[in-house]
């Protein structure tokens, strides 16, 4: 009889870590985060569970569930993706420069409208552009993309939108950089017609790579920027400079505007001087136009209020601040309708509301933010007491008050308020925004940043994957605040939402950017606050998860080593935040295959948690967790089984079954059940983990992903191969894609579809992945580490199935003596690795070899392992044929 071919070790890997938003606050008594590792066969689930949780009462702009999978072929055209904003009142065609803008066009290149000569904002670009999407959508176009790009990945959440919104090949929906690309690709290549808009580009090296091309000439882009950079001409894109009105555009736009309002009565004789006093400006003139038609207030008597205005104007916009040139128009005209829409009722708050929302995205930010406590309460902090009101604090500001402002704001043209446009309803035309900015006086910044960046948090749902869109809004508005508050962010507690912002982007699979965030955070906290500040280290902490996040692991180690001692200098060893560090410190430690160290310092960790937390703190549970995975690593199981059972428990119980950390847990419970040769136990566990992470995180999250790799192992295991091998190749596509080929997942998931391979008889793909895996994990990982040697090991057993059996003697003899010098000789990844070279000495003819081993292997296994382990049994049965063997 054939002797039957061991199980093989089974790759595994720590969990993908999240980020660590939060430093300890003693005042709020808030726990820094933890993470909390997984483990299975091959990718491993790991989760940040110390969240920005959205408190009750909170308010999201939109709270259902989406989960967003590839489109199928049936796309209904035309698509218009993005919001394209509405053509302002009495827009004027400006025909001489369209026919610029269209002379270009007909070259066969791309459009770029740029401000290159006297212009700047308020000069009409977006709204030209606009009127080119609109007709666009009235022709038919195919797809019409309307992108604002202040902030590159809004630019790739809109590209990820639309790439699943047409089908392109390769969006799933789950990687927004992925899925950008793959709309790029398909751009390029489809005869549909399309026109990519990409709206106020402010970072022209950050948008290298992410131009839309067209090389069926089906497509056309047009992108609207204040700056003159070179790197934004070339490669087929072209400038078309945009200035002012001329002076017959300009008095058709007030003519056309007035009379619309039937308000033809407001023009007079100095209509002309009226429009040279205002530079032509579309903006300024759209702030006088709306000025004139909520006063009644002709054309001679705004001019007279306008230069009334001029010992005002230093007090509005600096000289020195005046890049485009425009101060006193735009400054000037904004006075004067600010001056009205402070006298409107709710009197007093359109100068504080215009003031707050300056400070964020032009581009948009959700209406919900001017319902939020923080939000009124600033308004009521700055409402100006009633001329006949006692003394006292001025009354409360209502979220009814809020909305009015708003529409008064809206209806003098200082912004504009739009729900349908959620989750940008609220805009500020840049130039508007800045010269508002202007105005702020200093002493007010402080609460402003606080109100503001609180405000934010409070509508940030938690987690923000199921909202795309939602999510890089509040990016893009906690990234403008942090830019135009200066370091207000950095003295106070608003410095959360910067740390929100960075966990929000490894949500949304944009690692390397993350990553990119961290460092120059890392750069600024020790800039601003000092090199050994608490909230530094916890900043590069932050940092450090980044790393491992990416893969990075020997960049993790030391810069984690460096964290955990400044940490325990600075604030003690039994501090919260530096047991956080020691325990990502043992997390790091177990990724590199430095199992003995990790166990060590998450054994100390773990200890000192529930004591100084309780054994029910939901951080206590993150680490016992931990210790368990450890455990396992180790070969430990019987350890590790009642330790999870116990958190399991205490998570459903505390946390909630449907929590990030509870799943986890779950997960890698059913893996110890695996391990123990439970796979009755483990498969429906498993089944359940991946429901659940699939309805929670999306079909491709990479903690569904280890579900779904762990739960075909399970299937494996059962010798359900027809389920487990496409469910791996799913997996390892997945992973393909999302983090590369040489991410350490997609190593384990390559690692694995091979074993399944080789279990359904296509031996020589089977080798010729587990070469490749061999080959990546010496270069990346390392001879000696754990997953290095499990990969020596399945290509031994491949290389037995293959009938090289030679070469499999031989890597079987050197990965044995690895084994036990690094796991230990009782190890049960050094056991399985005994057993499979007794077989390969069996199939060498070495049968009296084979037998001294095999009982050897059969006496430590039924020690270590049980005798109903599915190992020991094989075994068993080995040694039986062997004997039968030898018998005369």
């Amino acid at each position: 009889m054939t002797p039957r071919w061991p199980r093989r070790s089974n790759d595994e890997a720590a969990g993908s870590p999240g980020t660590l938003p939060a430093a300890w606050d003693e005042q709020e008594q808030q726990v820094p985060s933890v993470r909390v590792t997984a483990r299975g066969g091959g990718i491993a689930a790991g989760n940040d569970v110390c969240h920005n949780a959205v408190g009750p009462g909170s308010q999201v702009v939109d709270n259902r569930q989406t989960h967003i999978h590839h489109a199928s072929a049936e796309v209904t055209w035309p698509l218009e993706i993005g919001a394209v904003p509405a053509l302002a009142s009495a827009f004027q065609p400006r025909s001489a420069l369209r026919e610029r803008v269209d002379e270009v066009r007909a070259q066969g290149a791309g459009a770029v409208l740029t401000q290159v000569l006297s212009g700047g904002g308020g000069v009409g670009k977006s709204q030209l552009a606009a009127a080119y999407a609109s007709e666009a959508l009235r022709d038919g176009t195919d797809l019409v993309l309307w992108a604002p790009a202040a902030e590159i990945q809004q630019v790739v959440t809109l590209y990820a939108q639309a790439a699943v919104r047409v089908a392109a090949p390769g969006a799933m929906g789950e990687n927004p950089e992925m899925d950008a690309r793959a709309l790029l690709e398909w751009l390029a290549t489809t005869d549909r017609r399309w026109l990519v808009v990409l709206d106020d580009i402010t970072d022209p090296a950050g948008m290298a790579g992410w131009w839309p091309a067209s090389r069926t000439g089906s497509g056309w882009v047009l992108a609207t920027t204040r700056l003159t950079d070179a790197t934004l001409t070339g490669n087929g894109r072209k400038r078309v400079p945009v200035d002012v009105y001329t002076p017959e555009e300009a008095i058709a736009y007030l003519r056309a505007r007035l009379s619309d309002d039937d308000a033809g009565h407001l023009l007079d004789d100095t209509v002309q001087d009226f429009a040279v006093t205002l530079g032509h400006l579309p903006l300024a003139l759209g702030h006088a136009a709306a000025y004139m038609l909520n006063q009644d207030l002709p054309c001679a008597q705004y001019l007279a209020r306008f230069n009334d205005n001029n010992r005002r104007l230093e007090h509005v916009l600096h000289e020195a601040a005046d890049a485009d040139g425009y101060g006193r128009q735009i400054a000037t005209t904004l006075l004067l309708s600010l001056d009205a829409a402070q006298r409107s009722e709710p009197v007093g708050l359109a100068w504080p509301a215009l003031q707050l929302a300056a400070h964020l995205d032009p581009a948009g930010h959700p209406h919900a933010l001017w319902n939020t406590p923080t939000v009124l309460a600033h308004l009521t902090e700055h409402r100006p007491l009633a001329p006949d009101a006692a003394e006292g604090a001025p009354q409360p500001v209502t979220a009814e008050e809020a909305k009015a402002v708003l529409r008064i704001l809206h209806r003098y043209a200082l912004i504009t308020s739009d729900r349908r446009q959620e989750p940008r309803a609220v805009r500020v035309h840049a130039l508007t925004a800045r010269a508002a900015r202007e105005t702020t006086p200093d002493a007010i910044l402080p609460s402003l940043a606080r109100a503001t960046a609180d405000a934010l948090m409070h509508i940030w749902p938690d987690p923000d994957q199921p909202h795309p869109g939602l999510a890089a809004a509040l990016r893009s508005n906690t990234d403008h605040l942090h830019k135009t508050t200066g370091n207000e962010l950095w003295h106070q507690k608003g410095r959360k939402a910067l740390y929100r912002a960075g966990k929000s982007l490894i949500e949304a699979g944009l690692i390397s950017t993350a990553t990119a965030y961290w460092e120059r955070l890392d750069g600024l906290s020790e800039q601003i606050l000092g090199p050994v500040h608490p909230e530094t280290l916890s900043t590069r902490n932050n940092l450090a998860t980044a790393y491992q996040q990416a893969g990075r692991t020997t960049e993790a180690i030391p810069l984690q080593e460096a964290v955990f001692a400044d940490l325990e200098r600075v604030l003690g060893l039994e501090h919260p935040e530096t047991l956080v560090a020691r325990s990502n410190l043992a997390n790091v430690y177990r990724e590199a295959g430095r199992t003995t160290e990790a166990i060590r310092l998450q054994e100390a960790v773990t200890a000192d948690f529930v004591r100084i937390l309780g054994p029910e703190s939901p951080y206590a549970l993150i680490v016992t967790s931990n210790l368990a995975t450890a455990y396992m690593d180790a070969g430990r199981t019987t350890e590790a089984t009642p330790l999870l059972e116990a958190v399991l428990a205490d998570s459903e119980r505390i946390l909630g079954p449907e929590h990030p950390g509870t799943l986890t847990t779950r997960n890698n419970l059913a893996i110890a059940y695996r391990d123990a040769g439970r796979t009755t136990e483990a498969t429906p566990l498993l089944e359940a983990v991946v429901a659940d992470r699939e309805r929670i995180l999306g079909s491709e999250h990479p903690d569904t992903l280890s579900a779904h790799n762990n739960l075909a192992n399970a299937y494996r295991d059962a010798g359900r191969t027809t389920e487990a091998t496409p469910l791996l190749e799913a997996v390892f596509a997945s992973l393909e894609r999302i983090v590369g080929p040489q991410h350490p997942s997609t190593l384990i998931a390559r690692s694995n579809l091979a074993s399944t391979y080789q279990e359904i008889g296509r031996t020589t793909e089977a080798t010729s992945l587990l070469e490749a895996v061999l080959a990546d994990r010496e270069r990346i990982l390392g001879s000696e580490h754990p997953d290095t040697l499990s990969a020596h090991n399945n290509l031994a057993a491949a290389y037995h199935q293959a009938g090289r059996t030679t070469e499999a003697t031989s890597l079987l003899e050197a990965v044995l003596a690895d084994r036990e010098r690094i796991l230990g000789p009782q190890h049960p990844d050094t056991l399985n690795t005994r057993s499979n070279l007794a077989v390969s000495y069996w199939g060498a003819g070495r049968i009296t070899d084979a037998i001294t081993l095999l009982k050897a292997v059969l006496t430590d296994q039924e020690r270590i392992l049980g005798p109903q382990h599915p190992d020991t049994l094989n075994t068993r049965n080995n040694l039986a044929n062997a004997y039968q063997r030898v018998r005369p």
